[in-house]
């Protein structure tokens, strides 16, 4: 579940952009000032807030170490603070003086690229805070960028609605012309480096814009043919133009905040977990906590609020129970069928035979106390001569409706994604494998000891078999079964 901890409310004016460092929260506003929280109880740091820009501010952004942190203005400039003293270290003026609308450093700080209300583009050398390289998209805002976790290229967004990648030396390398209609809002990279299936690398990248999407792209970097991107999912969660979103440290969720005044929490691979109906404006920022786990969401009512996700094991005291909605829309099910089979009780297991029409076993069922495991391993050998049931007929019967209660779904609103492709059951301890799917961990373990390294799914074979806990989907297995 999402649980809001705190509403913090410094700012006199919208809220623009909320950034995460290891252990601070800084906000930033269209009142010209930066607010920094300590992240262990959310007080303001004495320095804050932090005041140095003539206009308001529309980006913020942490250094990977939070030594340092970057916001950008109106008044054509980008700052750097120390979060030492919050003194100004450094005042980087845009070329052209241009409003700088986004800016967003390299995963090791080395860089920091900078966007304007021109279409301008600035490429800094932090450690000298001097001017690297410039670049330009004709006749649109650059409104959005963010490095690729290799650090060796960076994407920008713009109000044009095309994506575009960069390397460090300003070279246009590829362009994804219209990928938001009527404009690009925010976009960035998973954290992660992955692997395609022909060996090239990849990288996950989140967009989202005016036309009410947010979209998960595949950046692959090609030995020979250069640069591919792929939409992989659009996602339609939000009814209205969606403003914001990021991944969070381990890159299996994904959150964005819209015009409809929601926020919206995603397994990364595109299930939506949850919707929160916190803030009364347009939701214009949100971030993860890269230690731990939090989002924060900014909006124009002034607010931010702080958020954290649990797993689903228990609320932990103190914590208000979050507005969220429900995202899997099904009938209440009688309890036995929401669980797996083999954890039914021998209530369950007497519940699905009267559902079956198998009366004629129930007492027999009932004094042997069988349960979900026991049936699953139920036989036509062992119902004669365990059981003692004589009826050739009837054996034949309940194999029949055993064998279908093994290849059908849960429940007949069980969503796809939270049952295996092996067993069809809802998963217990779901990992990622090497193909991207999502398996029960003793399913996939079995299949890849006992069949060829291929997948299940694509029947190629996989590069490795190192199995990923996917937290995020088991969070989700355990909310819905907890709401049926």
């Amino acid at each position: 579940m999402v649980s809001l901890i705190c509403t913090l409310q410094s700012h006199r004016d919208d809220v623009n952009c909320c950034a995460f460092s290891g252990s601070l929260l800084a906000t930033c506003s269209a009142d010209k000032s930066i607010c920094v929280y300590s992240t262990r109880d959310f007080s303001e740091l004495p320095f804050s807030p932090l005041s140095g820009h003539g206009y308001g501010v529309h980006y913020c952004c942490f250094s990977a170490c939070g030594q340092y942190l970057a916001s950008c203005s109106t008044d054509a400039t980008t700052v750097v603070w120390s979060m030492d003293s919050g003194e100004i270290e450094a005042v980087l003026e845009h070329p052209g003086r241009s409003p700088v609308r986004v800016c967003a450093f390299s995963p090791d700080s080395s860089y920091l690229v900078s966007g304007g209300s021109d279409g301008t583009i600035a490429l800094w050398d932090f450690t000298s805070r001097t001017l690297r390289r410039t670049g330009a998209v004709t006749d649109t805002s650059i409104v959005a960028c963010s490095f690729t976790p290799c650090g060796q290229l960076f994407i920008t967004g713009s109000t044009y609605g095309d994506l575009r990648l960069w390397d460090l030396n300003m070279n246009h390398l590829h362009a994804e012309k219209n990928a938001h209609d009527l404009g690009v809002s925010c976009c960035q990279f998973a954290p992660q480096i992955m692997k395609g299936p022909d060996g090239c690398v990849q990288f996950r990248l989140a967009s989202c814009g005016q036309d009410s999407l947010l979209k998960i792209w595949i950046v692959s970097l090609l030995s020979a043919a250069g640069i591919k991107m792929q939409l992989a999912h659009s996602l339609t969660g939000q009814s209205d133009p969606v403003l914001s979103c990021a991944y969070s440290a381990d890159g299996q969720m994904l959150v964005s905040g819209s015009v409809d005044k929601t926020v919206t929490v995603y397994q990364a691979v595109s299930i939506l977990l949850y919707t929160l109906n916190q803030h009364d404006r347009y939701v214009t920022a949100c971030a993860f906590s890269p230690t731990a786990p939090l989002i924060a969401t900014g909006s124009m009512d002034k607010t931010v609020n702080i958020w954290r996700v649990e797993d689903g094991s228990g609320a932990q005291g103190g914590f208000l129970t979050a507005a969220f909605s429900p995202n899997t829309q099904c009938r209440k099910s009688s309890g036995h069928s929401r669980l797996m089979v083999r954890e039914w009780s021998a209530e369950d297991v007497l519940a699905w035979l009267r559902e079956e029409g198998l009366e004629a076993v129930i007492d027999v069922f009932k004094c042997n106390n069988i349960d979900g495991e026991e049936l699953l391993s139920l036989t036509k050998e062992t119902l004669s001569s365990e059981l003692h049931i004589d009826s050739l007929g009837l054996r034949s019967k309940v194999m029949k409706k055993i064998e279908e209660l093994k290849m059908a779904p849960v429940s007949n609103c069980t969503p796809d994604e939270y049952l295996c492709p092996i067993t069809r059951e809802i998963m217990k301890d779901p990992v990622i494998a090497a193909d991207g799917y999502s398996y029960e961990r003793e399913a996939i373990e079995s299949w890849i000891n006992t069949k060829s390294r291929t997948s299940p799914m694509t029947n190629l074979p996989l590069q490795t078999t190192l199995l990923t806990p996917n937290r995020t989907l088991k969070m989700a297995i355990l909310r819905w079964t907890t709401c049926q």
